[in-house]
C-alpha cells in the first residue's frame, strides 16, 4: 500500500509539474521598448517614458496572463518623465505602479536593445513620452526589431508620442505606415503642452507625409485605431485601448 501511495504521489507531482511547463509554454510573451533619452532637447529638462503608457497596457497583459520583458536602448534604468509622476497625471494604474516593488526591480534592469531577438516574443509594444523623439526614432536596433516583427506577422503597437519610432521604418521599401490607419499625439495637444517649437519634428505630420492615414479625436479623449497588425493610440488616456487591441490579436 505504502509502495502504491508513493507511487500516485510521484505520478501526482509529475502531472502539476508538465501542466505548469505546458502552461509556461503556452504563456504569450510581449516585449516593451522604452527610452533611454532623459533630455527634452535643449531645454535643460527633463524627460523620459511617460509612467501611465507603461503602467496601463504592462498591468492590463500582466493581468491577462502575458509575460511582460522591457528592453531599452541603452539598458539598465530608463528615465521616466518627472510630469508623469506628478499627483495631477496619477491614475489607479500609475498608484498601482508606484508601489509595485517587482517592476520598479525590473525596470532597474532593462535589456539591452540590441540583445533582442524577435523570435522570442509575440508582439512589441511601445509606450510614449517626449523621450523616444530623441533617441528610438534613429535607433538602427529599434528601427531593424520593427521590421521583423510586423515582417513575421506580429503585431506592433505604439501609444501617443510611441508612434514616431516608424518614422524610419520601412517593410519591402515602403514606409510601414504608407496608406494605413494611424494615430499618435496631435499637433494640437503639442501646442497645448507647449512643446510644438522643441519637438525635433511633429509626428502627425511626419507620419501623414509618410503616407499614413492619420485620424485623431478631441485633445486628451481616448483613442486606439488598427490596421493589420499595426496599433495606435493617441494620448495617454488611449493606453488601455491600445493594450485592449493587442490582447485581442494574441488570443
Amino acid at each position: 500500500m505504502k509502495k502504491i501511495a508513493l507511487a500516485i504521489i510521484i505520478f501526482t507531482a509529475f502531472s502539476i509539474s508538465a501542466a505548469a511547463q505546458k502552461s509556461k509554454k503556452g504563456m504569450k510573451k510581449v516585449l516593451f521598448v522604452v527610452t533611454s533619452n532623459d533630455k527634452l532637447g535643449n531645454t535643460g529638462e527633463k524627460t523620459g517614458f511617460w509612467s501611465e503608457e507603461l503602467a496601463a497596457p504592462y498591468y492590463e497583459l500582466l493581468d491577462q496572463g502575458v509575460e511582460i520583458t522591457i528592453a531599452s536602448p541603452l539598458g539598465g534604468q530608463p528615465p521616466i518623465d518627472p510630469k508623469s509622476a506628478d499627483p495631477s497625471s496619477a491614475t489607479e494604474d500609475t498608484k498601482r505602479f508606484d508601489a509595485d516593488k517587482a517592476l520598479q526591480e525590473k525596470l532597474k534592469h532593462t535589456l539591452k536593445l540590441s540583445t533582442i531577438n524577435q523570435a522570442d516574443y509575440d508582439a512589441v509594444f511601445y509606450p510614449g513620452g517626449h523621450g523616444p523623439l530623441w533617441d528610438l526614432v534613429e535607433d538602427k536596433n529599434s528601427i531593424a526589431l520593427i521590421e521583423s516583427f510586423y515582417n513575421h506577422k506580429k503585431p506592433v503597437a505604439f501609444v501617443c508620442h510611441a508612434p514616431a519610432v516608424l518614422k524610419n521604418v520601412k517593410v519591402n521599401g515602403e514606409f510601414l505606415v504608407k496608406d494605413k490607419k494611424i494615430t499618435g499625439f496631435t499637433n494640437t495637444e503639442e501646442e497645448a503642452v507647449g512643446l510644438t517649437k522643441v519637438v525635433p519634428f511633429l509626428l502627425e505630420d511626419v507620419l501623414t507625409q509618410n503616407g499614413g492615414k492619420f485620424s485623431k479625436v478631441e485633445n486628451w479623449q481616448p483613442y486606439a485605431v488598427e490596421d493589420g497588425l499595426l496599433i495606435t493610440g493617441q494620448n495617454p488616456a488611449s493606453s488601455k485601448l491600445v493594450a485592449g487591441k493587442l490582447l485581442q490579436q494574441l488570443k
